[in-house]
This record gives structure tokens, C-alpha cells and sequence, in this order.
């Protein structure tokens, strides 16, 4: 019979024991921020109907990279993002929730498009969202960047430190509408200025060309990279508008002590949902990751559910993209995280097996992580092998004399040192590593 592969379809992660904790413990840190700045952690489902995914009909015309299926006469897909899911929870629930509303996620994601290296078909990814209904002040844009880099920072001795990025919907709006630009030159050029950071200075002015046609606008919106916005000021009411928005919001930023922070109006995100501020983060000793973090504003969250206007600002964590990079490249020290077990039970026989399990139960009840090699007819150079193996750092090993005498055998796995003691005394050593 042939064997079937073992290996992960291309673009699903597995990880190694060590790794696997280390991602936990991370995750962990991240969510304890989210939670006590009161976000309420959500676990929505992973399928949803097709009708919610997407607004359009025909499948064979679904142009984003969904995982599609069919059950019955239900159309359904794998939640490719948190805000579909999130805009209908809230949407139904809006008398159950209490507004402003925190919410955060923790879950899996899956994009059937192609995988390479930082992108992956199925991923975890951790969202937070503030909402209100009909209105939402500014200073919750700010409350969200604050959060995330705390989040961050909750796991700066593996990610480093991060800065943050500002850019701004309203400025390039109202830009576009002073320059006179059609709907279809808006849209180019919000996609070219998206694209920005990866082009060259002639690549990005050649598109200027391309979609406009006309120097004196070209050369206006050159001018925002290479001297700024503040030129604009007084041009119009609307720019007049965007830029005070920017300029009080990078004052209210620092009200909440976010560090690294600067405007970058090439940030654009989003084309399709975000209307106002948006940003980026990126990880300042990995700058070949990308963004590791990003969102903005969206002026009405759950349009397509609810004729109540819901607001929000939200952002996402790249999680899985992050850690999985820099643990596969060896940029994240997983040593602390190779040693789970404080002790190894090593039973003598199969006559001390009751003393055997007592022991382990008086340290797993003590909350000492412990774990018992059950083959008690095996040799004792295969049980101290094994607890070398689980990187076990000690070893209680038990024999006839220790179970006659309700004693253990402590070997010491790291010097070798080996004691007989009591078991509150192993509670005592092992809990005063």
C-alpha cells in the first residue's frame, strides 16, 4: 500500500513543540493588553454564507481569493478577514451591546490565493475594533494605535521595537477634488499611491503621467513626498480641514504616549472601505517583513446589514506572518521555550507504579509541570534518555526503596546532582529554581 504524504498542503502552517509554545505564549502576552484596555474578545464563526462574503451572485466572477463551497442549497466560505463577521455580529446584536464598543479577535483566517514566504492560505491574525453608532470621536483612532503598539511591545524582547506610520483618506480627497480630478483619476491614483513604496521616484512619475495627463497636477502631488502638506494650506476649506485633522491627531497621539510616530501620506490602505485616518506599523529590526500591523477608519461598518449607521476604527495584527517568519529564520531565540517539563517521573517497576502516580498527582496538584514515563518494565537507561530528550530538569526517579520509604530520588538533569527527599521537598526545590 503507498503510504499518503505527511506533508501540509502549500501554505498551512505546522509548527514544532517549541515554536507552537513560543507563538501560545506570545499570543497570550498580545491578548492580556487587549484585554485590560477592555476589549471584548469575540470567537465568531469561521464559515459564513457566501451572501455575507460577498456581494455578488455569480461565483465563477468572484474575483478575491475566497475558499468556497456548497452544502445543500447553502452557499458558504472560510472567513478570509475579521471585519465581514464582526460587521454582522454587530449589525445583529446592536441592543445587546453597549456603545462605544471594544471588540478584539483571535482566529484563523484563509485566503485561497497563492502561497509564498509571509503569506499564507491559513493564518492567524488578531483584530480590535471600536465602534459607535452614527458618530465616533477621532481620539478612538488614536486609542487604537496606542493599543496596538502597546501590543507590540507586550513582545518587544522577540519583535523588537516598531514605529508607526499616518496617512490620511481626507487630505488625498480633498487634494483630488482641489486639482479637479475625475472619479475614474481618483481611483488611479489612489491604487498608484498604494503602490508607491514599492515603485521608483520615475515608475510612480511616469503613472502620474499615465493617468493625468497634466503637469501642473503631477507636479502637486510630487510635491506632498518631497516638501509635505503644509503648501496646501488655504488652497481649500477641505484641505484646511484635513490637514488641522492631522496636525491635532499627531498632538492627541502623543497625549497617549505613542512613540515613533509620523505622518506618511503614501499610506493609503483599504481603497475600498477606509474614509478616513489610516496607518501602518512596521517592525524597525525586520523592515523586510512589511507591515505588521495596520487599519484606519471606516464610516459605516455594517451598511450592508443594518440601516443604523455603525462607525469604527479597526485594526489588524499580522500575527501568524510575524512570528512564523522570525521563527522560521532563526531570528527568534526559542531556547526558553524547549524545556516545558520541571519534572520527569521515572517509575522502577511495575510494582511502584501506585507510589509512582502519587507522586506525580502531589506535583501536578502543586502546579509543577510534570510528566511520567508509564513503561515501568522499561530499563533506566531508557527512562533517564527520555527525560533527557523532554529536556526534563529533573528527574524523579522511583524505585523500591523510594516507595518503601515515601521518598524520591531527585536527580538534577542539568549538574547531575541526585538526592533521596521527601516529596514536600521536591515541591520545595523545584518551585525555588
Amino acid at each position: 500500500m503507498d503510504l499518503k504524504p505527511t506533508k501540509p498542503l502549500s501554505g498551512f502552517i505546522e509548527l514544532l513543540p517549541a515554536q507552537q509554545r513560543c507563538f501560545d505564549f506570545c499570543a497570550a502576552r498580545m491578548l492580556n493588553v487587549l484585554k485590560k484596555s477592555g476589549f471584548n474578545l469575540l470567537d465568531l464563526p469561521a464559515i459564513e454564507r457566501a451572501e455575507v462574503l460577498t456581494d455578488k451572485d455569480n461565483w465563477d466572477e468572484i474575483e478575491t481569493q475566497m475558499f468556497l463551497f456548497q452544502k445543500g442549497d447553502t452557499k458558504m466560505g472560510l472567513r478570509y478577514d475579521g471585519t465581514v463577521g464582526l460587521s454582522r455580529y454587530v449589525a445583529g446584536h446592536l441592543n445587546d451591546l453597549v456603545f462605544p464598543f471594544r471588540a478584539s479577535q483571535f482566529s484563523k483566517r484563509y485566503r485561497g490565493e497563492r502561497a509564498q514566504r509571509g503569506r499564507y492560505r491559513e493564518f492567524y491574525q488578531m483584530d480590535m475594533d471600536i465602534m459607535g453608532v452614527n458618530s465616533l470621536s477621532i481620539n478612538y483612532d488614536a486609542e487604537i494605535i496606542s493599543v496596538i503598539q502597546r501590543t507590540l511591545n507586550s513582545v518587544s524582547e522577540f519583535i523588537g521595537e516598531n514605529a508607526v506610520r499616518i496617512g490620511s483618506r481626507p487630505f488625498w480627497d480633498a487634494l483630488f477634488d482641489y486639482l479637479e480630478m475625475t472619479d475614474e483619476q481618483k481611483k488611479n491614483i489612489f491604487v498608484l499611491i498604494d503602490k508607491k513604496d514599492a515603485m521608483g521616484d520615475d515608475e510612480f512619475a511616469q503613472g502620474l503621467t499615465d493617468f493625468l495627463a497634466d503637469a501642473n497636477k503631477e507636479n502637486q502631488i510630487k510635491s506632498v513626498f518631497a516638501d509635505g502638506y503644509a503648501g496646501f494650506v488655504g488652497k481649500s476649506d477641505k484641505l484646511d480641514s484635513a490637514i488641522a485633522e492631522l496636525n491635532d491627531f499627531m498632538q492627541t497621539l502623543e497625549l497617549f504616549g505613542v512613540k515613533n510616530a509620523q505622518i506618511d501620506l503614501s499610506i493609503a490602505r483599504g481603497l475600498a472601505y477606509y474614509t478616513g485616518l489610516v496607518f501602518e506599523f512596521k517592525l524597525l529590526n525586520y523592515p523586510e517583513l512589511g507591515t505588521a500591523a495596520g487599519g484606519g477608519r471606516y464610516a459605516d461598518l455594517a451598511g450592508k446589514f443594518s440601516k443604523t449607521k455603525i462607525i469604527g476604527v479597526g485594526a489588524a495584527i499580522g500575527f501568524s506572518r510575524i512570528f512564523v517568519a522570525l521563527m522560521e529564520s532563526g531570528a527568534i531565540d526559542l531556547t526558553p521555550f524547549e524545556s516545558p517539563v520541571d519534572v520527569a517521573v521515572l517509575c522502577m517497576g511495575t510494582e511502584n507504579m501506585g507510589y509512582a502516580v502519587s507522586v506525580l498527582n502531589a506535583l501536578r496538584d502543586a502546579e509543577v509541570a510534570t510528566v511520567a514515563y508509564l513503561d515501568a518494565d522499561k530499563k533506566f537507561k531508557n527512562q533517564i534518555e527520555y527525560a533527557d530528550k523532554i529536556k526534563a530538569k529533573y528527574s524523579a526517579i522511583i524505585g523500591e526503596e523510594e516507595a518503601k520509604n515515601n521518598t524520591i530520588a531527585l536527580k538534577d538533569m542539568m549538574s547531575g546532582e541526585q538526592r533521596n527527599v521527601a516529596v514536600a521537598d521536591v515541591l520545595k526545590i523545584v518551585k525555588g529554581m
